[in-house]
């Protein structure tokens, strides 16, 4: 692992010669992008071999499973997608019968995984389980535990900037679309006690 961390260090060391260059090897976004995207339930070759889902619709049929019965608006909190892309999603699993809507009155209506999405979901759960032990084997409790809080930290922090940049741009005048009015949302429901 440490042969590693030296390598890795050094395919990122900077080679522009400015003294303003951003160093994206010490830089906390790019390193949290960079696993993200090797994370990414799209790139694993066991979760393509189990669903042709692609990785949004896995994304919300995992919240579903996990939290449902769950509107498209309370996955969009959970999972910071944008609201647009989970109301495809959750249409792209009800019309693939993954997932149905239970019968209430009212605007939003919560839905359920159905049998077919329930297989999908334990088979996947079992895999993603399985590849996070493998994750963070080299990692004792405590430093999971550190990272898990770390990680909430630096969600909240990332929504309270990007909620504060909304206000300011409206304050200016400057237009913002409906994914930045959803930012200043999930920022004041994540406040609220």
């Amino acid at each position: 692992m440490k042969n590693a961390i030296a390598n890795r260090k050094r395919a990122l060391a900077v080679t522009n010669p400015h003294k303003e260059a951003l160093d994206l090897a010490e830089h906390v976004p790019f390193q949290v992008a960079v696993v993200s995207n090797l994370l990414s339930l799209d790139r694993d070759p066991v979760i393509r071999s189990l669903t042709e889902l692609n990785t949004r619709e896995l994304r919300v049929l995992l919240n579903v499973g996990s939290y449902g019965p769950i509107t498209a608006a309370e996955v969009s909190y959970q999972s910071r997608l944008d609201p647009y892309s989970v109301t495809r999603a959750v249409n792209a699993l009800l019309k693939l019968e993954l997932v149905h809507a239970m019968e209430l009155t009212g605007k939003s209506k919560p839905v359920v995984l159905t049998e077919e999405g329930e297989k999908i979901y334990r088979e996947v759960t079992v895999h993603v389980q399985k590849r996070e032990a493998m994750l963070t084997e080299h990692m004792s409790d405590d430093e999971k535990a550190q990272l898990s809080a770390l990680l909430m930290k630096l969600e909240l922090t990332a929504e309270e900037i990007l909620a504060n940049e909304v206000t300011e741009m409206e304050a200016q005048g400057q237009a913002v679309t409906r994914d930045h009015k959803e930012m200043q949302r999930w920022y004041k429901r994540s406040r609220q006690s």
